[in-house]
């Protein structure tokens, strides 16, 4: 690959690229940039001359970009924004901020985090929203890379270890992370289940049918590595991406499933279950924020942080 006379690199290029990684479309990022369609087209057609590939493929209504663009964005994103802050910088006032926040959790993180957050918004920050989406990753990097979140909250350990590798290793790492608090998992089952007359063995509850969260799909997850590094494994006969519905369809049913201690109480079926330790050792679950290094959103990113770690102190007073 010929090497860029960064020289003769009209900036300007560089935004229009940014837009159209963003967007995935011509139209929309013209629309973003306040040009016609043309000018955008014949920027990254100047951008393909200097790079010297085609970094986008038309794909249905938009565009895909190729692997040399998916590599390129997120230094070129990152710079920019550095650009943006060092030439306007801004200071974040809770108080009188009109912004939105978007935050990627699963339904037991929000039931613990949100309420809290949500006294906090309407006591300091009146002018901030938030949403919630559905955590559907233990990799929302490329979620996070997209901004379609600006913030995601789970248990994230090869992420964390890949970004500390990268980062011992002298690779330049775009990404944060705070530990909000850890988290206890408990098996629950229905009052009643046979089950629940007798301390939980491991060869019954590998006996036993289960069901799963699983925010991929995937039929296997953490409670099933932890099992097969002792020679075991458990049948997983249904799996669900919500531990609300697990929790309403164990307490129904002679299924087993594995539920944050902390979340069983906000179910509100809490009556209905009965909890037992796992009768095997599972790694800590370690809930982090996970946010991308931007310049000019640095100082509302603490604000948001802040206030979750102080939302996780209401439920976990150590954190």
């Amino acid at each position: 690959m010929a090497p860029v006379n960064f020289r003769s690199l009209d900036l300007n290029l560089l935004r229009v690229f940014d837009e159209v990684m963003a967007e995935r479309s011509l139209t929309r990022a013209a629309h973003k940039l306040s040009i016609t369609q043309p000018a955008v087209s014949n920027a990254m057609r100047r951008l393909r001359e200097v790079v010297g590939d085609d970094l986008l493929v038309r794909s249905g209504q938009g565009v895909e970009p190729t692997a040399r663009a998916l590599a390129l964005w997120p230094p070129v994103r990152e710079a920019l924004a550095h650009l943006q802050e060092s030439l306007s910088p801004g200071q974040f006032d809770p108080a009188t901020a009109e912004s939105t926040f978007v935050l990627a959790m699963a339904d037991a993180t929000a039931a613990t985090l949100v309420p809290a957050l949500v006294e906090i918004i309407e006591r300091e920050a009146p002018g901030i929203a938030i949403r919630v989406l559905p955590l559907t990753t233990r990799d929302p990097r490329r979620l996070l890379d997209e901004e379609a979140a600006d913030m995601a909250v789970g248990y994230f350990p090869a992420v964390l270890a890949d970004l500390t590798a990268r980062a011992q290793s002298g690779d330049a790492v775009s990404f944060e992370s705070r530990r909000l608090y850890d988290g206890e998992y408990v098996c629950v089952m229905r009052q009643g289940h046979p089950l629940a007359l007798a301390p939980l063995t491991l060869d019954a509850y590998c006996a036993a049918r289960h069901m799963l969260v699983s925010f991929s799909g995937r039929p296997f997850g953490f409670i099933d590595e932890a099992l097969a590094s002792l020679g075991r494994k458990r049948k997983v006969v249904i799996t669900v991406n919500q531990f609300f519905t697990a929790g309403r369809v164990v307490s129904g049913s002679d299924l087993l499933s594995v539920l944050p201690r902390h979340f069983v109480p906000v179910t509100g079926i809490a009556d209905a279950l009965v909890q037992r330790a796992l009768p095997l050792d599972v790694p800590p679950v370690h809930v982090d924020a996970l946010w991308r290094r931007r310049g000019p959103q640095q100082t509302a990113m603490t604000w948001l942080l802040q206030a979750l770690a102080r939302s996780a102190r209401r439920t976990f007073p150590e954190a």
